[in-house]
C-alpha cells in the first residue's frame, strides 16, 4: 500500500517556493513590528505629535490601507499574474518606508504608513503558495508562513529597543525599506515561477458575490476576523497585567515572549502532520480553537505566577499558530481555482478588520472593566467560534483533498 500524501516530503520545488515566499512575509513583517514598540514615543516628538488621537491614528491608519487593498491586489493576483502584483505591492511599500524614514511631521509620518499599507500583498502571497503546493502539503507552507510572522514579533521586541537607540525611528523605517528591497529580490530570483491559474473553459467564473456568500469560505473568514481580534485585544490587556501584577518592565517582556513563540512554533508541526496524514484535521481545528478560548479564561482567573502565565501563553501560541495554518490552506482548497486570489483578498480583509477591532474594542473593554473584562469578551467570542467551526461542513480527507463531514 502507497504511503498517504500528506506522509510524503515536500519536493524540493515545494521546499523552495515554501520557505521563499515565507522569508518575503518575514522580511516584511519584521520592518513592520520593529518601529511598534517605540513609534508612539517618538512620533510625539513631532510637528502635530502632541495630538495623542493623531498619534494613534498615524500608527493606525497601515491597517485601514491594509484593509482596504488587500482584495483588489488579490483579485488583480488572478488576472495579471502573483509575481507582478507582489512587485507592485513591495514597491509601494518600499515607498512608503522611505516617506515615512523622511518625515520631518506628523502628517508626513502618516503618509508613509497609509503607502506601507496599501503594498497589500498577503493574499497574492498565500494564493502563490497554494499555486505551488499541493494540497496535501499546503497547511505545512503556510504553517512556515504563520510561524515566520509569529517569530519576527519575538524577535522585533529584542532588537527593536536596540536598534531605536543607535538609528532612531528615522532609521527603523529606512532599514525597513531595505529589508522590503531584499524581499523584492527575492521574489525576482528565489520563488519559482508561478504558474497561472487554471481555468476550464466550460466552466463558468464565480462572481465575487458567489465567492465572498460562499458558507464554508463565510466560517473561515469569521474564524480569521475573531482569532485575530482576539489577538489585538489580549495584547491590549496583557503587557500592563504584567507590569503591574508581576512586576514585570515593559523591556523584559521580550524574555517571556521570545521563549514561548519559539517553542511552540517547534511544537507545531508534528500534531499538524499528524491530522493530515490521518484526515484529522477537523479534530485539530477544533481542538485549537478551544485551547485559544480556554486560554483567555486562564487569564481572567489571575494566574498566581509568571511560570503560569508562560505556560498559558505557550498553549495560546501552540493553537494560534496551527489555525494560523489550516485557515488559509483550507480557504485556498474550497476556493475556485481560477478565484483564488479573491477568496484569499477577502481573507486577509477580515484579518485586518479584525486586528482593527480588537484594538478599539480591546481598549474600550480595558478602559470600562480591565484586563478581566477583556478576557472575558475574548474567551466568549471563541466560544461562539467554536460552535461555527463545528458546523463547517468540508474537511481535508488523508492526502488533502475535500470531504463534507459526516
Amino acid at each position: 500500500m502507497s504511503e498517504p500524501a500528506a506522509a510524503l516530503p515536500m519536493t524540493p520545488l515545494e521546499r523552495r517556493a515554501s520557505f521563499s515566499l515565507a522569508s518575503i512575509f518575514a522580511l516584511r513583517v519584521l520592518g513592520l513590528f520593529l518601529v511598534l514598540p517605540v513609534f508612539a514615543i517618538d512620533a510625539a516628538r513631532l510637528p502635530g505629535g502632541e495630538d495623542a488621537f493623531l498619534v494613534g491614528f498615524a500608527l493606525g491608519i497601515y491597517g485601514l490601507t491594509q484593509g482596504c487593498l488587500q482584495l483588489p491586489f488579490g483579485a488583480a493576483s488572478d488576472r495579471f499574474g502573483r509575481k507582478k502584483v507582489i512587485l507592485i505591492g513591495l514597491v509601494i511599500f518600499a515607498l512608503g518606508s522611505f516617506v515615512a524614514a523622511l518625515a520631518d511631521s506628523l502628517f508626513w509620518l502618516a503618509v508613509g504608513r497609509a503607502l506601507q499599507g496599501a503594498g497589500a500583498i498577503s493574499a497574492a502571497v498565500t494564493a502563490s503558495i497554494a499555486d505551488l503546493t499541493r494540497e496535501s502539503q499546503r497547511s505545512k507552507a503556510m504553517a512556515l508562513v504563520g510561524g515566520s510572522v509569529g517569530l519576527m514579533f519575538a524577535l522585533s521586541l529584542v532588537l527593536a529597543p536596540l536598534l531605536y537607540g543607535s538609528v532612531g525611528l528615522s532609521g527603523l523605517f529606512a532599514l525597513t525599506g531595505f529589508l522590503v528591497l531584499g524581499a523584492m529580490a527575492m521574489v525576482v530570483w528565489v520563488v519559482p515561477p508561478i504558474p497561472a491559474p487554471v481555468r476550464d473553459p466550460h466552466q463558468r467564473k464565480p462572481s465575487f458575490r458567489e465567492v465572498a456568500l460562499e458558507p464554508d469560505l463565510l466560517r473561515l473568514n469569521f474564524g480569521i476576523f475573531s482569532l485575530h481580534m482576539v489577538q489585538m485585544a489580549m495584547f491590549v490587556a496583557l503587557p500592563g497585567m504584567l507590569v503591574s501584577q508581576f512586576g514585570l518592565p515593559v523591556a523584559e517582556h521580550w524574555k517571556l515572549y521570545l521563549p514561548v513563540v519559539l517553542a511552540s512554533f517547534a511544537l507545531m508541526m508534528p500534531p499538524l502532520n499528524w491530522a493530515e496524514r490521518h484526515g484529522r484535521v477537523r479534530t485539530l481545528f477544533c481542538l485549537s480553537v478551544m485551547l485559544v478560548a480556554a486560554v483567555q479564561f486562564g487569564f481572567w482567573a489571575q494566574p498566581g505566577g509568571l511560570v503560569w502565565m508562560a505556560g498559558l501563553l505557550f498553549v495560546f501560541f501552540v493553537g494560534f499558530n496551527l489555525l494560523e495554518a489550516m485557515l488559509p490552506s483550507m480557504v485556498s482548497r474550497i476556493a475556485p481555482a481560477a478565484s483564488k486570489g479573491t477568496a484569499l483578498g477577502i481573507y486577509n480583509t477580515t484579518q485586518a478588520l479584525g486586528l482593527a477591532a480588537g484594538g478599539m474594542v480591546g481598549g474600550a473593554l480595558q478602559s470600562r472593566g480591565g484586563a478581566p473584562l477583556v478576557f472575558v469578551a475574548c474567551g466568549v467570542l471563541l466560544a461562539v467560534w467554536m460552535v461555527v467551526a463545528i458546523t463547517h461542513r468540508r474537511w481535508p480527507k488523508p492526502g488533502g483533498s475535500m470531504a463534507a463531514a459526516h
